[in-house]
């Protein structure tokens, strides 16, 4: 099984694997461990510790907290493998061979969103362009200049992107990433998953500056083109924290878009183990979400495609199928709906694992749009609906970034201002409703008329 090992060698140690400008090796921080065969290609990555802000449980998700990265407070992650039939014993065994040793996690794979092929399109591009009420928020200068939006899946095809929306898009090439062992240059990998996630950013936010990272194209043994490991997504996140912070205080805004999630529990460990990812707010990922989320980044996921009346065939969750950081408190996870406003059979319901009202809204799929799959194929399942309201936020962000309106405060707006569709109020199957535009619009207008 493959596992996340969380260490905390001394603090030079630390200090080096945290420092961008450093690249630390998994043999700087681990000499080796016992039964454990250490994966020498991934780059360590520097975990922040969760202080409480007025006391409190740090491992609680909905606790307000910040994050250190000091040499003194943070840890220290690698990637490696354990024999199944080991594992009980080395997991039982590790902490007490070695006190530099916090954890052993769960590794699970991540894999795209998409589904319900043979489904002919809902409307297009456009209808969702008029529902999202795009002119509008262009006549207030809402179109996503000046904000990063990264797109965390298979890599984007720049040209095609550029060829099906009929106008440039921006691509920043320097801050892009890609995992270990992944080759390929940014905005211009195959078209696939990542490209219809790039183009349906861009339908609300045609001037955002797109950062590309491939997470999804990682390869394990046996692995397929479009899954990778939760491990490269905690090295993909610390990355994003570098921009983040390289940003001036004042007009801060990084927008990311994740249009994946786990699917089985066959790779993760069960419930209630301290490795389980599913359910377990202390996993690295869930914790480096929150600090991302915390130093000011909006950070959105697709709900999942294992709705109970159409449900994926990959989907192994008996119940609660929006898990890790998808069902996150500090996430917007995102639920789809057609251009007609009709939950679409796929979506996920909830309640979610680490938080239990998920989705928290929908947006749009199931539209003529990207042709990432050919000409009569939809832009398709909450990995379409994903980056249709990530587009949403950072058109939102083009004035509005960070430093005066928290991602918290933007979520509570998203919710406040939805298109309830079903039960008054929030319900498992719509969230709080769709994201409605012209409400957010009203609400920005009477939050900035206050502050002057």
């Amino acid at each position: 099984m493959r596992v996340l090992i969380q260490l905390r060698p001394s603090p030079d140690v630390v200090a080096a694997v945290a420092d961008p400008d450093v690249t630390a090796t998994t043999a700087d921080v681990a000499d080796g461990l016992p039964g454990v065969v250490l994966d020498d290609s991934f780059t360590p990555v520097a975990v922040p510790r969760p202080v409480p802000v007025a006391g409190g449980d740090p491992l609680s998700l909905n606790q307000a907290l910040t994050f250190s990265l000091a040499a003194g407070d943070a840890s220290v992650m690698v990637r490696g493998e354990i024999s199944d039939d080991e594992l009980s014993t080395r997991l039982t065994l590790l902490p007490a061979l070695r006190n530099d040793v916090v954890g052993v996690f769960a590794d699970p794979v991540i894999e795209s969103n998409l589904t319900c092929g043979g489904s002919a399109p809902v409307g297009d591009w456009h209808d969702v362009e008029r529902l999202l009420h795009v002119a509008e928020l262009q006549a207030e200068g809402l179109d996503g200049s000046g904000v990063a939006l990264a797109i965390l899946d298979t890599g984007i095809n720049a040209a095609h992107v550029t060829r099906h929306l009929g106008r440039d898009l921006i691509l920043d090439k320097e801050r892009s990433w890609n995992p270990d062992g992944v080759t390929g240059t940014p905005g211009e990998f195959p078209v696939n998953h990542g490209t219809m996630c790039a183009f349906d950013t861009l339908i609300a936010a045609p001037r955002a500056t797109l950062i590309d990272v491939p997470v999804l194209l990682s390869q394990r043994p046996g692995g397929s083109a479009l899954d990778g490991l939760l491990s490269d997504a905690v090295a993909a996140f610390a990355h994003l924290r570098t921009i983040l912070e390289n940003q001036p205080a004042e007009s801060r805004s990084l927008v990311v878009s994740n249009s994946w999630g786990s699917f089985s529990p066959r790779w993760d460990f069960p419930v209630g183990h301290p490795g389980n990812y599913s359910d377990n707010p202390a996993h690295p990922f869930n914790l480096i979400v929150s600090s991302l989320e915390r130093a000011g980044a909006d950070v959105l996921f697709a709900a999942g495609n294992c709705g109970r009346e159409c449900k994926d065939g990959r989907c192994a969750y008996p119940d609660r199928p929006i898990t890790g950081a998808n069902s996150h408190p500090s996430v917007l996870s995102i639920g789809g709906v057609d251009t007609l406003g009709e939950r679409v059979g796929y979506s996920s319901q909830g309640p979610g694992r680490l938080a239990p009202r998920k989705p928290d809204i929908c947006s749009y799929t199931h539209f003529s749009g990207s042709k990432a799959f050919g000409a009569g194929e939809p832009d398709s399942g909450t990995s379409a609906a994903c980056p249709v309201a990530a587009g949403l936020v950072a058109a939102i962000r083009t004035h509005w970034p960070a430093s005066r309106l928290s991602p918290a405060q933007l979520r509570a707006l998203l919710r406040r201002t939805a298109d309830d569709r079903s039960d008054i109020g929030f319900d498992y199957d719509y969230g709080y409703g769709i994201a409605a535009t012209s409400g957010v619009l009203a609400s920005l207008r009477r939050r900035a008329m206050r502050v002057a």
